[in-house]
C-alpha cells in the first residue's frame, strides 16, 4: 500500500489551507471491530457504535483486509439485491469482479473504484477473478454505502467504473502528504466520481513526521478513518492508529500528522477522508436495505423474493431471507435512525 503513488510528488498540485482557517474539533474516537463478510473474507466495521445522526449521509464502512491470501482462499460474496442508497468499492490492493443483472461491473484492481447506484432496486456479486483464487495473494480495501434522499431512492440502478489513472492527485503544502480525490471536491480539485448525494472522498498517505491540512466545506460532516499507520488527528493531536475512526465537528480544515517513527509494515500513515451534504431524513435500514420507514424495508423484501428486483442463477440464489441478511455485516432487525436533523 498505497497502489497509487507517483514518482515526483513536487510536481503535483499543492493544498493549503487559509491562514485563519478554523481546525475542526474531535467529536469522538472510536475503534472498529473486527470480522468477516461474505463468504468468510476478513473485515473492520469502520462505523460500528457510531450514531447514524454523524454519519449522515453515510451507512455503513467495511475495511476488508489488509490479508495476504494463500492459493484457494480468496473470497468473496454472493449473489444479493440492494435498494436505497449507493455501494463504494475501492481496492487499494489486489483483484475485485462485479457483476449486477443490469449489465454493470467489471475488474477493479490497484487504486480502481466500482461506484454502483442500487437506487430502485439491483442484484450484484462481488468475486475476486478466478486465477487470484488459484494463485493466492494480498487483498486490500473497503466498501462504503452512501445513502440516498427520499426523492433519488427511486432512481434507474447505474454503475460507474473509476480507473486509478483517473483520481484527481494532489500534495499537501510542503509535499509530506499524497491526497487522491476520488469523489467530490477538494481546494477546487474534482475527483472522477459522480455523486448522487455530494460528498468528498479521499485517500491520503502521509509521510513519517509530515502534516496535512486539508480544507474541507463547512457545510459537510468529517470523518477520519486511519487505514493504516498511527499519528494524531485534529489541532490538539489525539492519538490514532490503524482501525480508529475519528468523527469530526465544526471548523473549516481538518488536521492530521503522522507520527515520526511508523512500523515497518506501514511506513507512512493512511487515512480515508469522508464527508458529505447530510441528508436529514430518518433511515430505517434491515440488511441490504437502506430507506426511510420500516415498511419501505419490509416492500423491499417482499419484491426481492418476488422477482421484483431482477432474476439471478437459481444455483446461485439465496435460499431464504436469513441468507441476505449478513451481507456486509448489515442489522438483522430494522434499525430506524434518528435525523440528522437537531
Amino acid at each position: 500500500m498505497p497502489a497509487v503513488t507517483v514518482a515526483d510528488i513536487t510536481v503535483l498540485p499543492r493544498v493549503i489551507a487559509e491562514p485563519n482557517a478554523r481546525p475542526r474539533r474531535i467529536k469522538s474516537i472510536t475503534t472498529a471491530p473486527q470480522g468477516y463478510e461474505g463468504e468468510g473474507f476478513p473485515v473492520r466495521r469502520a462505523f460500528a457504535g457510531v450514531d447514524l445522526a454523524d454519519l449522515d449521509p453515510f451507512i455503513h464502512l467495511d475495511q476488508m483486509g489488509e490479508v495476504e491470501y494463500a492459493p484457494g482462499e480468496p473470497k468473496g460474496t454472493p449473489w444479493h439485491p440492494h435498494r436505497g442508497f449507493e455501494t463504494v468499492t475501492y481496492i487499494i490492493d489486489g483483484i475485485f469482479d462485479h457483476r449486477d443483472n443490469h449489465g454493470g461491473g467489471g475488474t477493479i484492481t490497484n487504486g480502481d473504484t466500482q461506484w454502483m447506484t442500487a437506487g430502485a432496486g439491483i442484484l450484484h456479486i462481488e468475486t475476486p477473478p478466478e486465477h487470484l483464487v488459484m494463485s493466492g495473494g494480498l487483498f486490500h480495501g473497503f466498501q462504503l454505502w452512501v445513502n440516498l434522499p427520499a426523492a433519488k431512492k427511486w432512481s434507474p440502478p447505474a454503475y460507474q467504473d473509476l480507473r486509478a489513472k483517473d483520481v484527481a492527485l494532489l500534495s499537501s503544502h510542503d509535499g509530506g502528504a499524497l491526497i487522491r480525490v476520488i469523489a467530490g471536491e477538494v481546494a477546487g480539485h474534482q475527483g472522477p466520481g459522480s455523486t448522487q448525494t455530494p460528498i468528498t472522498l479521499v485517500h491520503a498517505t502521509i509521510q513519517p513526521g509530515a502534516e496535512l491540512r486539508l480544507p474541507w466545506k463547512k457545510d459537510y460532516n468529517a470523518l477520519v478513518y486511519t487505514l493504516a499507520g498511527h499519528g494524531t488527528v485534529g489541532e490538539n493531536q489525539q492519538p490514532v492508529r490503524m482501525g480508529n475512526l475519528a468523527v469530526m465537528a465544526d471548523g473549516d480544515v481538518l488536521v492530521m500528522r503522522a507520527d515520526s517513527i511508523q512500523e515497518s509494515r506501514s511506513p507512512a500513515m493512511d487515512v480515508l477522508i469522508l464527508g458529505g451534504a447530510p441528508i436529514k431524513e430518518t433511515v430505517a435500514w434491515m440488511g441490504p436495505f437502506v430507506m426511510n420507514t420500516k415498511a419501505e424495508v419490509l416492500q423491499a423484501f417482499e419484491d426481492f423474493q418476488k422477482g421484483r428486483l431482477g432474476t439471478i442463477p437459481i444455483e446461485k440464489k439465496a435460499e431464504d431471507v436469513n441468507a441476505i441478511l449478513n451481507v456486509h455485516g448489515a442489522p438483522t432487525t430494522v434499525v430506524e435512525g434518528v435525523s440528522s436533523e437537531k
